[in-house]
């Protein structure tokens, strides 16, 4: 069986991942309104910042649960691929690669969906709170 996103509706089949989770939008475009004077999201600032830091700190690398549009490493993948890592629809490796990567000199930034953390909440308190790889655990409270 092969699951096509999108299927029947427009605007998502050419677009697959921007509509795979989605602000409100126009039913028949599929566009997102943009207000003058919008602040930038959180996901924008974050993916920039880590650009940023990326090319001035190659240690520094960004992993991800087959989420890299929505989490914002996207933009790493495109400029910095040897410092990007998609592990697939697996959070708790995600989390278990970050802490490898910590022990071997690596500053590894992982970013996962709030709503798939419980999948590598274990890998969260026993692999890298004990082992004292982690530095900073940010949670973003619209997701």
């Amino acid at each position: 069986m092969i699951t096509e996103k999108g299927k029947g509706y427009a605007p998502a089949e050419r677009e697959v991942t921007r509509l795979h989770g989605v602000t409100p939008f126009d039913k028949i475009t599929g566009i997102s309104p943009k207000e003058n004077g919008q602040r930038p999201a959180y996901t924008d600032i974050f993916s920039n910042a880590l650009v940023e830091i990326c090319k001035q700190n190659k240690k520094v690398i960004g992993i991800t649960a087959a989420m890299s549009d929505g989490t914002g490493l996207i933009r790493l993948h495109e400029e910095l691929p040897a410092q990007f890592f998609d592990v697939g629809i697996a959070e708790q490796h995600a989390v278990t690669f970050a802490a490898g990567m910590a022990t071997e000199g690596y500053i590894p930034v992982v970013a996962i969906y709030s709503s798939f953390m419980q999948r590598a909440f274990d890998q969260v308190c026993m692999i890298v709170r004990f082992r004292n790889c982690m530095s900073f655990l940010r949670w973003i409270a619209e997701d």
